[in-house]
């Protein structure tokens, strides 16, 4: 039907006719279509429905778990029903209030405690918190942290998990200070697969993987037709990190640092 797959994302495919662009997304069966043109996304939906026999499902509000509503300044992911069905099968008590993710002053190990009596059950909270994080990044950083400790939760670890979903039941019910689901961002929180030799080689190497995470961001926007994009800035508040990515010459702190790491120090040479 003239549709190219997109070279950023398999499962979207793009098609450009005259003055418009329509967009696909494909997710095993489910499929969103978008664009102006109303009468080129009628003609998909027929020649699907004649191959496959679609159901229509209408105007998109709800789409993997995620829930979309229409605000006259954009739109807003939400997922109200998959936290209210999380809360309900928890079986813990969340009515005390949780003003913070974790608590301020606790701080977890892998030998804290006692091991906790059920560890499946810890293994599933975590699980479904972190399919939570696609809506809810001030939670990103705190289910990282309890995810490190899956092959082996402790009791102190399970307490640290009520918290977070004691905060989570707290800022559903509306009791928070910004819209914490708007999804307006490509915000991450990730363990590092190696081991750095010092804090700054660590804030380098983080540096370029958010580095590696926006240059992808960029090219799929501008495939999708967004225009206008100015130059991205990139933050770090280590002054050595900082140092290394705009210093082309390689030196003693950097030669245990792989190549595929100074993919910033490139990105800030081309800014």
């Amino acid at each position: 039907m003239g549709y190219v797959q997109s070279k950023n994302d398999y499962s979207l495919f793009l098609k450009d006719s005259q003055a418009s662009k329509t967009i696909i997304a494909v997710y095993v069966d489910d499929i969103l279509i978008t664009g102006p043109d109303d009468t080129e996304i009628q003609t998909v939906k027929n020649t699907l429905h004649q191959k496959f026999s679609i159901k229509d499902l209408g105007e998109l509000n709800y789409f993997l778990g995620i829930e979309v509503s229409r605000l006259a300044t954009g739109v807003v992911l939400t997922q109200r029903k998959f936290t209210r069905e999380l809360l309900a099968d928890c079986e813990l008590d969340v009515s005390r209030v949780a003003k913070t993710p974790l608590p301020v002053s606790m701080k977890l190990s892998s030998d804290d405690s006692a091991p906790y009596s059920d560890p499946a059950k810890y293994r599933c909270l975590v699980g479904k918190l972190n399919f939570l994080t696609y809506t809810r990044p001030d939670l990103c950083y705190a289910v990282q942290t309890l995810s490190q400790y899956l092959h082996n939760p402790t009791v102190s670890h399970f307490k640290a998990l009520h918290h977070l979903l004691r905060y989570v039941a707290y800022t559903a019910a509306g009791h928070h200070d910004t819209v914490y689901y708007q999804a307006c961002s490509a915000r991450k929180s990730k363990k590092q697969g190696t081991i750095s030799k010092s804090s700054s080689e660590a804030e380098y190497r983080a540096m370029a993987a958010a580095a590696s995470e926006i240059t992808w961001l960029v090219r799929l926007l501008q495939e999708l037709g967004v225009p206008n994009l100015g130059p991205i800035q990139l933050k770090c508040d280590n002054q050595s990190a900082i140092h290394i990515g705009k210093n082309p010459v390689h030196h003693e702190r950097t030669k245990h640092i792989e190549l595929d790491c100074h993919f910033t120090r490139e990105k800030v040479l081309e800014g």
